[in-house]
C-alpha cells in the first residue's frame, strides 16, 4: 500500500483506504480558510456497497492508495443475486452484486468485454469504457407544443434501460451515454 505524499495528491478517479475499505474519490477541493489549517473535501464512494461518504482531511492525516487488481471478462446475464461475468482467461464466473454497479447494470449487453475490478481478489465492481452506443427501441412521440429548453422524454433501450433524452430521439436511433452518471450524451 502506498502512502500518499500530500492532501493534494488525492484527486478524482484515486481510489483510497478509509477505514482498511475501499474508495473511489469522486469530488476532491482543497479548502483554506483564514485562521485556520487548509482541509480537503472529498466526496467518495464505497466500493462494495456503494454508499458515498463526505470525508475532509486533515493535514497530518495518512492516506493510503489502494491496491486494485483487473481481469478481463465478459458479461452473461444479470438476475436477482446479481451480476455475472466470465473471466477471459480462467473461464471462472463471476458474480458481483447489484448494489455495487450503481445502477449501470443497465449498460451491459451480452458478450460485452469489461475489466472486474478486484480488492485482495475480491470482485468490487466493473470498470466500463466512459461512453457505451445503445439503441433506442422505444420512444414516445413528441407532445405538440412541447418545445421549452431542456425538455426530455423517457425512452427504453435495448438493454431495457430506460433513460431520459431531448424530444427528438426516436426508435431506432442509436445514442451515446456518459457510464458515469447515466446521462445522454448524444446521438449517433
Amino acid at each position: 500500500m502506498a502512502v500518499l505524499p500530500s492532501l493534494n495528491s488525492i484527486k478524482v478517479g484515486l481510489t483510497i483506504l478509509y477505514n482498511g475499505e475501499p474508495y473511489q474519490v469522486q469530488t476532491a477541493n482543497f479548502v483554506r480558510m483564514q485562521q485556520r489549517k487548509p482541509v480537503m473535501q472529498t466526496k467518495m464512494r464505497h466500493l462494495k456497497t456503494g454508499r458515498v461518504l463526505e470525508i475532509s482531511f486533515k493535514p497530518g492525516d495518512t492516506v493510503e492508495e489502494a491496491e486494485l487488481d483487473k481481469r478481463k471478462a465478459t458479461y452473461l446475464y444479470s438476475d436477482d443475486t446479481g451480476v455475472h461475468f466470465m473471466d477471459t482467461e480462467s473461464y471462472d464466473q463471476i458474480s458481483i452484486p447489484r448494489d455495487a454497479m450503481s445502477g449501470r447494470e443497465g449498460l451491459l449487453q451480452e458478450g460485452m468485454a469489461v475489466d472486474i475490478v478486484l480488492f485482495h481478489n475480491a470482485p468490487l465492481t466493473v470498470h466500463l469504457p466512459p461512453k457505451i452506443d445503445l439503441k433506442v427501441t422505444s420512444a414516445p412521440p413528441p407532445i405538440k407544443g412541447d418545445s421549452a429548453s431542456n425538455v426530455t422524454k423517457a425512452v427504453a433501450l435495448e438493454t431495457g434501460l430506460m433513460l431520459n433524452v431531448p424530444l427528438f430521439i426516436k426508435e431506432g436511433d442509436t445514442i451515446r451515454i456518459n457510464t458515469d452518471t447515466l446521462d445522454y450524451v448524444e446521438r449517433v
